[in-house]
């Protein structure tokens, strides 16, 4: 995870609002949801770790944000939808009260669809800049997904994946543009591979984890598996590793009330100082005040 960006239950800290309806404890995988009304407001947000969907439930109003240096201006009103890309700067600015539900989708959920949709190793996929979308089809699933939300019910965890599936194509056919990975000159490592080190890696958190054993995943020496991760990731092993233990931390400082220094353990830190120290140097924070803003 690049250092900086917000996680969603982080957002209130920069945009507040009451809160409606939020995802159920246990989470989802690689969607959540979270619902707010809002009085008038001119915020500016930080860059976001994941795609952001606002879908507008009630009250209409002027918004104006800023995107990419620019500005853009539109009347938006139930049934609208506007649409953000991860990791880039917003400004949004509104007189009027309004009611919304945000749907955010993870980097490596949105990558994996592609993936699977293009038979192709993704390098990127960012979604359009696009304020008011009229595209009825993603503001039904959002209200879908917020019911699942607040009342459930059998079956919702595989009706949720079900829906953020189709979300994520439709996505992909109409307001996202995909770059694929090309070939390097020692091929990088593939998006099979990655995922075999990424399972290894969650089956394995609170584990000391050392590169030979990633590199043992794919079947590699450990150089060569540094060199084509690198080429294939964009970073090194142990800080791909790092960022999975803070956001494994993440999850757990926000869903449990276990306390920090078994976390520590649980996500392979050494003890609660180390995870605290690593924790602020990536996300600015100590553990315990992102607890508190949760």
């Amino acid at each position: 995870m690049t250092t900086g960006l917000i996680v969603p239950s982080q957002l209130p800290l920069w945009v507040p609002g009451t809160l409606t309806v939020q995802s159920p404890e246990a989470g989802w995988d690689g969607i959540s949801v979270r619902g707010y009304k809002y009085a008038g407001s001119d915020v500016p947000v930080p860059p976001m770790r994941d795609y952001m969907i606002v879908a507008y439930r009630c009250g209409a109003t002027a918004m104006h944000r800023r995107f990419d240096s620019r500005w853009s201006h539109e009347d938006l009103a139930p049934g609208d939808v506007s649409l953000l890309t991860r990791a880039s700067e917003s400004h949004w600015r509104w007189p009027e009260p309004i009611e919304v539900v945000h749907l955010y989708l993870t980097q490596q959920a949105v990558s994996s669809v592609c993936g699977q949709v293009f038979d192709r190793d993704i390098g990127d996929v960012e979604l359009r800049d696009v304020l008011k979308a009229n595209d009825p089809a993603i503001h039904r699933t959002a209200m879908l997904i917020a019911a699942e939300a607040a009342a459930g019910g059998l079956g919702s965890r595989l009706l949720v994946e079900s829906l953020s599936a189709q979300l994520i194509v439709h996505l992909i056919r109409r307001h996202a543009d995909v770059t694929f990975r090309g070939l390097s000159a020692d091929g990088g490592l593939t998006r099979h591979q990655l995922c075999a080190v990424r399972d290894y890696i969650a089956a394995h958190i609170s584990e000391s984890i050392s590169l030979a054993e990633l590199a043992a995943c794919v079947a590699l020496s450990p150089y060569h598996f540094a060199r084509q991760f690198r080429v294939a990731h964009g970073c090194s092993p142990h800080e791909f590793l790092l960022q999975q233990r803070i956001e494994h931390a993440q999850r757990l400082l926000s869903r449990s009330r276990m306390p920090i220094r078994d976390i520590a353990l649980d996500c392979g830190f050494c003890d609660q100082s180390h995870l605290t120290r690593v924790f602020k140097r990536h996300l600015g924070v100590t553990p315990r005040q992102y607890r508190l803003a949760v």
